[in-house]
């Protein structure tokens, strides 16, 4: 599975401050979990769950072969079916997102992009009865979809606490939203992050973001 825009940018803006158990639902290859992990201390543990099976298979391997083995784990089922013996503290999740879109007829790709599998309100369930009551969740999503999610959260008792627009180029519509929300309701930080200046370079604002993982200038 590659590495792509969207992982990139929840793996490196997650607020890591004080979370000491971390999931992340719907891992993939394991990268915004490996993300976390090279983010935070040795105290901290992290858990996701990955629904479909290969993608689980080589999250699995590309956790055995990072420094962080010890404290990073993945489970082969459905986050509606994850029943841990205790609650985390942050919970994030670059979730299925076409929700209404034309479905694309291959099988993996139509389970990993579509709602079929994991609703937003199936999702807004699993993190609800999955998180701490101090605990943050953060989720990207494209732009109108977030819109939509946000209310959705509000209804789960879930407050937006940041959120973040994202768009490729300053003429360019808004393309995605990071959202982190919370049990209790804040004053709502909000920003954008542009990924290019010009056709060439990213962003200061991106490269600041991503300066840990990437060695592009």
């Amino acid at each position: 599975m590659k590495v792509g825009t969207d992982a990139v940018l929840l793996g490196s803006w997650v607020d890591v401050t004080s979370a000491e158990n971390i999931l992340d639902i719907g891992t993939g290859s394991g990268v915004i979990a490996l993300m976390l992990a090279q983010r935070t201390t040795d105290s901290v543990s992290i858990e996701s769950v990955e629904i479909e099976k290969s993608a689980a298979d080589q999250a699995s391997e590309n956790f055995r072969n990072s420094p962080w083995s010890s404290r990073i784990a993945v489970h082969q089922l459905a986050a509606q079916d994850y029943f841990p013996p205790r609650r985390f503290d942050l919970i994030v999740t670059n979730p299925p997102y076409f929700n209404k879109s034309l479905q694309p007829p291959d099988k993996v790709r139509h389970a990993v992009r579509h709602t079929t599998s994991l609703s937003y309100e199936h999702l807004l369930s699993t993190v609800t009865r999955l998180l701490t009551s101090q605990g943050r969740f953060d989720v990207i999503l494209p732009y109108k979809e977030g819109i939509e999610f946000s209310e959705l959260a509000l209804r789960h008792g879930l407050f937006c606490k940041r959120r973040y627009h994202f768009r490729t180029r300053k003429e360019k519509a808004l393309e995605r939203t990071l959202l982190e929300f919370a049990t209790q309701a804040f004053n709502v930080d909000e920003g954008e992050i542009l990924l290019y200046e010009n056709d060439l370079e990213w962003s200061t604002s991106y490269r600041s973001l991503i300066s840990e993982f990437y060695t592009k200038g």
